[in-house]
């Protein structure tokens, strides 16, 4: 059995994830909350990414897999946006995953085959109004993961999963109704907006052995959008 570590994962995307992972691995997820936690078989590690130095000592010594679930939806105008805002979403987005990346890197480099995942946004590829501060950090994580990869390999891989709208409660104020449902789809090929299950589908493939020839790749799963036009 692998052992893997979430930063977050109590909901959305990461706990969609967990759910599979949890069958036959062991998982260890740092997160502010055990909320839907309760019942899975996972060891909780109380962490707050704002305000606590995380605890390596309670991880095992090999960790095979890491993904990094925190993140931001920060959509306003450029002009409405503070140079905090840009430094708040890059803290969240990008420094702390940083932070953890380098405290459990010795862990990593423990397994015979350790996997990254972490996460960017249709946003950093495609030009979006209302997405500077955004689409800046996780761009920040898209040429971290390819410099890392190169550097890091064959011992570590590291893939970043690109979504575009995902009906998680980050995203819960622009898909608060029927109408912003309907046309967020409408603007995807594929005619809908993504769902957690479509996202941890990649997880765990990219965690798997599976993908063991899969490294320093940005992975669109964004039902089309990024690459094509339908219209």
């Amino acid at each position: 059995m692998k052992n893997i570590l979430f930063i977050g994962g109590s909901t959305g995307i990461g706990f969609a994830s967990i759910k599979k992972l949890q069958l036959d691995n062991n998982v260890f997820v740092a997160s502010r909350t055990k909320e839907n936690l309760s019942d899975l078989e996972i060891t909780h590690i109380p962490f707050d990414l704002k305000g606590e130095t995380f605890d390596i000592s309670v991880l095992p010594e090999v960790i095979d897999g890491f993904v990094y679930c925190p993140g931001t939806i920060n959509l306003k105008p450029f002009r409405s946006l503070k140079v905090e805002n840009f430094q708040d979403d890059f803290e969240i987005n990008f420094l702390g995953m940083i932070k953890i990346v380098q405290q459990i890197l010795p862990k990593l480099l423990n397994s015979k085959h350790a996997s990254v995942v972490l996460f960017s946004s249709v946003a950093a590829k495609n030009g979006l109004p209302f997405h500077t501060s955004i689409a800046a950090s996780k761009g920040a994580i898209e040429g971290f993961a390819k410099a890392f990869a190169a550097e890091y390999a064959p011992k570590i891989r590291l893939n970043v999963i690109a979504p575009s709208l995902t009906e998680t409660p980050l995203s819960e104020k622009l898909l608060n109704s029927d109408l912003k449902k309907e046309k967020s789809a409408e603007r995807h090929p594929l005619k809908r907006i993504g769902q957690p299950e479509d996202i941890s589908s990649m997880v765990n493939f990219i965690l798997s052995d599976e993908s063991s020839w899969v490294t320093g790749q940005v992975l669109n799963v964004d039902g089309g959008i990024s690459t094509l036009n339908t219209n």
